[in-house]
């Protein structure tokens, strides 16, 4: 191995390495956001599922499921 070639593998590896970085920095963010949007998400399911819930407790005797219904 010549002297020469080990500054040059060096820098090599150091831009790789600052690619890598790069990448990892931005896919990083990534996972941050659809994380944030998961919650956001979960919760809105959460109400919805609770409103269901509240219709469904409301519900009038003429507007009984007809018993073909299959829950």
């Amino acid at each position: 191995m010549s002297e020469d070639s080990l500054p040059e593998r060096l820098m090599a590896v150091e831009a790789s390495l600052a690619h890598l970085e790069r990448h990892f920095d931005d896919l990083n963010s990534v996972v941050i956001d659809q994380a944030r949007l998961l919650v956001r998400l979960q919760k809105r399911v959460d109400e919805l599922g609770q409103a269901f819930d509240v219709r469904e407790t409301e519900r009038s005797p003429h507007q009984e499921k007809p018993p073909h219904y299959a829950p």
